[in-house]
């Protein structure tokens, strides 16, 4: 399903946030990418989902080299991906419903089925009945969790979450783990960069440890 092999990345300036990287991730693994601030933990998912390049080596996503992908491509392959990002990239000028619609109108989704889904999904994380608010009505808690409903509301192949719980109380976590969880059980690839013991206690997944942008730690389960 995922492959790096010797993935290096180098920024302008000369900074290397990822030292030659190798492993491997099976399709409907689920993956905790662990380490320090600045390890590289980010960088790494985002050269998955095609966000960025890697600077040498090869990023390969179900055969597919990223590194050689068309830029028309791109689009395409993101389709496969739910990513919950740390800074939600949320849109302010549009609801909670509108925010969480959007993947499904890209995909070109029915109306009233896209409704159903988004609803569902904000049902999931507990926003249902706040569809009509505007993000910027929302605690951070509740702006990451309106993220974590668009990452899921098209049932992504591949779901990439970059510290998911960074601004969840204990019961939201918990609840979030479940979630992975589900969707790795129904054949969802799941990847998550965290640094959250209790996260990495309640998935029970392998761990893949960077530290200052080298894989320390490789395949260890937890």
């Amino acid at each position: 399903m995922i492959t790096l092999s010797q993935v290096c990345k180098r920024y302008p300036g000369g900074y290397e946030a990822l030292k030659d990287v190798s492993f491997e991730i099976a399709a409907g693994e689920m993956v905790c990418i662990t380490g320090r601030s600045g390890a590289g933990k980010s960088t790494l998912l985002k050269l998955i989902a095609a966000i960025e390049k890697p600077t040498s080596g090869s990023v390969l996503v179900s055969g597919e080299n990223i590194a050689k992908l068309r830029a028309r491509a791109v689009p395409f392959l993101r389709r496969r991906f739910g990513f919950i990002f740390q800074d939600h990239k949320l849109l302010f000028d549009r609801t909670l419903f509108e925010n969480v619609l959007l993947p499904l109108d890209i995909l070109g989704y029915d109306r009233q089925q896209a409704a159903r889904r988004v609803r569902a999904a904000l049902d999931k994380v507990g926003l249902l009945g706040r569809e009509k608010a505007y993000p910027i009505m929302l605690s951070g808690g509740e702006q990451q969790r309106l993220c974590i409903a668009r990452a899921i509301v098209h049932r992504p192949a591949i779901l990439l979450a970059d510290e998911p719980t960074g601004n969840l109380d204990a019961g939201h976590a918990t609840q979030l783990a479940a979630l992975f969880r589900s969707f790795q059980q129904v054949g969802a690839t799941v990847i998550v960069a965290t640094h959250d013991e209790q996260l990495l206690a309640r998935l029970g997944p392998r761990v893949l440890a960077l530290d200052a942008g080298a894989l320390s730690l490789h395949g260890a389960a937890r």
